[in-house]
């Protein structure tokens, strides 16, 4: 499992340093919108700078998972990520669908081994100090 876990993470890694830094170099030069709200959504998300601030996040996460640092805190930031690429796909691209799937099945292996870094944000009522 840990050999298993280590490649993931690598391959996640290298999934969002490229999905982060394409972002940077396509940012002037968007590719040709698709149809429908999918096209609208990634004409906003471009002119709008907003694709900046989401490549930005996942190129620093997937840095993160490369140099295997602030690992939790990297998948805890990617699991926002991966749910709006769910989203997005789910209700204007359908057939962008194995991509979120993928990554989130990469995402499940490497975060198993550390489900204990998370156990704590899952108590229902936070100790008072």
């Amino acid at each position: 499992m840990k050999t298993a876990s280590t490649i993931a993470r690598i391959l996640l890694g290298l999934i969002f340093v490229a999905a982060g830094l394409s972002g940077f170099l396509i940012f002037h030069n968007p590719p040709q919108a698709p149809p429908g709200l999918a096209g609208a959504f990634q004409d906003v998300f471009f002119k709008s700078g907003w694709v900046l601030f989401v490549d930005a996040i996942q190129m620093i996460t997937g840095l993160l998972l490369l140099a295997n640092r602030f690992v939790p805190l990297a998948l805890t930031a990617l699991a926002a990520v991966i749910f709006n690429i769910y989203i997005f796909h789910l209700t204007m691209a359908p057939i962008g669908l194995p991509a979120p799937i993928v990554v989130t099945v990469l995402w499940l292996l490497v975060a198993l081994p550390l489900r204990s870094h998370f156990a704590p944000l899952l108590v229902t009522k936070a100790a008072s100090s």
